[in-house]
């Protein structure tokens, strides 16, 4: 079919995952996926997050709108009900494809078009594995591995669109991956809600997950996605010897969210901050180079001026190498909405600020141990001004001046360092 198709998409890996998804199925069934340079656009597909609220996506699709206000509309994505609502407000006949409702894609395309457009927000369990998918990045496959999670947090309104855990049967994740490396993808990005609750409902776990992965023939590294303190601690002695491995890139994210102790609590987090550190430290004994990447939420209901700054030092103590900082933003029907103390939105600003400097100086102070570091990069993508994005086996980015295909290896040394990234110089050797 001759539609032209343009598709966005927001927010984590996975989403990003269902993205490429999208698209490798509608051009399956021969409609034409073009990028916003496209002279003509007949549809245009927002798979969007909502993680943050859903101000950023009403956005979105308000400015989508301005710029081509005839196009057919689809939202998709981690779409609530409440959003779905205003969705239809401001445009009646846009369909609205959930999460769970993926493979509903092509047929919602054809229904819309003509003048039937759906809303489409039933949650399913159907694995999101084995898609023909068009990689935003041709050498980085996305395997999800399961929806869902087992958390409770009071903030959080993903968890009532994804529902609970469901882990996606691991013969299926190991086809996947061995597709991605036969398509000559480098990275394997393991993603999910939560990673480290995985196989919780089906017996296994995510240590043997990826042993299987790892074990797999071919030249690539894998990325190991977001997992819960209170989960990771469980499995902390088997995960540390999976990070050893060669293939694995040396980078954990797992999210704290707050470095007080009472607010963990309100939050309904099932863990406390020495948990937290004691996996840190476990992890940074085995792994001393391994990046740290975490997140914070600013300005929860109730939390006070000590606790706030209890964060604070908790950072200053942790440093992490990446920090996510997320205002906090009230989600309908969640328990953190009801709460009468909230805290006001010019606060919030204030104290995500104070966060931000605070990391300013960390990340700086975290790079600065890599000067003058010499090893093998991988060419990621490609980046500004002439220069490409490449990875070491820690995961820091490294920006290198010069062209070259992603997928390659190169020598690098480390020469300069800012607070966000490293600076390389290729160095030759003999067997480049």
């Amino acid at each position: 079919m001759s539609l032209n198709i343009l598709v966005k998409s927001f927010g984590c890996s996975a989403n990003m995952s269902d993205g490429e998804a999208i698209k490798g199925m509608l051009k399956n069934a021969e409609f034409r996926i073009v990028d916003e340079n496209a002279e003509e656009i007949a549809m245009i597909i927002l798979n969007v997050c909502t993680v943050k609220g859903d101000d950023n996506a009403l956005t979105e699709i308000k400015k989508t709108l301005e710029k081509r206000p005839h196009c057919f509309l689809i939202v998709a994505g981690c779409v609530p009900k409440k959003l779905a609502k205003e969705i239809k407000k401001i445009k009646e006949n846009a369909t609205i494809l959930g999460t769970h409702n993926l493979r509903e894609i092509v047929s919602a395309v054809e229904e819309t078009i003509h003048n039937n457009p759906q809303v489409l927000l039933e949650q399913k369990r159907k694995p999101k594995v084995l898609l023909h998918k068009i990689r935003d990045n041709p050498i980085i496959g996305i395997i999800p591995i399961s929806n869902g999670c087992l958390g409770k947090c009071a903030y959080c309104s993903v968890r009532l669109i994804k529902g609970k855990l469901y882990s996606y049967p691991e013969d299926l994740i190991i086809k996947e991956a061995e597709n991605c490396i036969k398509q000559g993808c480098k990275e394997l990005w393991i993603t999910a809600q939560d990673t480290a609750c995985y196989g919780k409902d089906t017996g296994t776990n995510i240590t043997e997950l990826l042993k299987k992965i790892l074990a797999l023939e071919g030249d690539f590294y894998v990325r190991l996605g977001m997992g819960t303190p209170q989960h990771i601690k469980e499995n902390i002695d088997e995960l540390i010897e999976i990070f050893k491995h060669q293939k694995m890139f040396k980078f954990l994210h797992i999210p704290v969210q707050s470095g007080s102790n009472p607010v963990l609590r309100a939050m309904k987090r099932e863990y406390t901050i020495d948990e937290f550190n004691e996996i840190i430290k476990k992890i940074r004994t085995a792994i001393p180079d391994i990046t740290i990447a975490t997140d914070i939420i600013a300005g929860f209901p109730g939390e006070t001026e000590k606790q706030f700054y209890d964060t604070i030092l908790f950072l200053q103590n942790l440093k992490p190498d990446v920090l996510n900082i997320s205002k906090f933003v009230a989600r309908t029907d969640t328990p953190a909405a009801n709460k009468k103390d909230q805290i006001p939105g010019a606060e919030i600003k204030q104290r995500s600020k104070k966060i931000t400097d605070t990391f300013d100086f960390i990340g700086f102070e975290q790079n600065i141990k890599w000067k003058n570091w010499v090893g093998e990069v991988l060419i990621d993508e490609h980046g500004k001004e002439g220069t490409m994005k490449a990875r070491n086996f820690a995961y820091k980015p490294i920006i290198v001046k010069g062209k070259y295909p992603p997928g390659k290896k190169i020598t690098v040394r480390i020469a300069k360092v800012t607070k966000h990234d490293l600076r390389g110089e290729r160095i030759l050797k003999l067997k480049e």
